[in-house]
């Protein structure tokens, strides 16, 4: 069975802080959600090719992504071409590629100031059978070939606020399970594990774990394996109402899953400044 590499180099400055056995050529593209942005964002706004704003993630951008540049006045932080931000020598431009989804949540004078700076706009209200955050992942498989470009979607703000909206993000992961989708928030990250792979997880200890935790999704596990764990799963059957791993402890650089379902793996972030 392929063995399938994981890694977050997406919350280091730069892929060359990773050391050169975690290093992965990927292309990133950035979907924010209408939940409170990690502090973070502008890393990973920093390291994507593709920014969309599903529905009412742009009044995220809008009102809380100049609150993470105290130093600056936030109309400079949305208007300036070329915002020298404090994390890189790199200048960015803080305006959405794309806002896709239903627009019942974006706000009138947020749309009408992101359609002047030239985002593209997609309403999608007549179809209310997928999420807005499906939306944008359908969008960016259309514009970046996953095989091609080893592509990676980080989502920003898919976590807290509403159980049911979390639950439909996690439903992105599993009716996208070829494409590495990551859903994050300041305090930990989840993605999908297919069944379909062996799995190698690169640890970056210096931003995330030790707390990390392997769920089955969509249907029980009858044996799942794993190393570099304080409590290592040998051919072990997890399932809810038995047994799931929760509150376990990354102990290796490198740890190894194999499970003959899917699962999710979750592990915490440490505070970013």
């Amino acid at each position: 069975m392929e063995v399938l590499f994981h890694s977050s180099d997406f919350l280091l400055p730069s892929p060359s802080s990773s050391p050169p056995n975690h290093r992965r050529s990927s292309t990133y593209a950035l979907v924010l959600l209408n939940q409170r942005l990690p502090k973070f964002t502008p890393l990973l706004w920093k390291h994507a090719q593709l920014r969309l704003c599903a529905d009412g993630g742009a009044n995220r951008v809008f009102d809380d992504l100049p609150l993470m540049f105290p130093h600056l006045d936030a109309l400079d932080v949305r208007n300036r071409f070329g915002l020298l931000v404090s994390f890189s020598s790199v200048l960015l431009y803080y305006k959405p590629d794309v806002i896709r989804g239903d627009m019942d949540s974006i706000r009138t004078e947020v749309l009408e100031f992101y359609a002047k700076q030239g985002t593209k706009i997609f309403d999608e209200s007549e179809d209310q059978d997928t999420t807005d955050l499906h939306k944008c992942v359908a969008y960016i498989l259309q514009s970046i070939p996953n095989q091609e470009s080893n592509l990676c979607i980080l989502v920003a703000g898919a976590l807290g606020g509403r159980f049911d909206h979390e639950i439909g993000n996690i439903n992105v992961l599993c009716r996208f399970s070829t494409t590495r989708i990551i859903l994050l928030s300041d305090d930990c990250l989840i993605h999908l594990l297919p069944r379909t792979h062996h799995h190698e997880i690169l640890i970056h200890s210096s931003v995330e774990g030790p707390h990390c935790g392997l769920i089955p999704i969509g249907m029980p596990s009858g044996s799942t394996t794993t190393t570099g764990l304080q409590w290592d799963l040998s051919d072990t059957e997890m399932k809810f109402g038995g047994l799931i791993s929760t509150s376990n402890i990354v102990k290796e650089e490198k740890v190894t899953v194999q499970s003959d379902s899917d699962l999710l793996w979750t592990i915490s972030l440490k505070s970013q400044n």
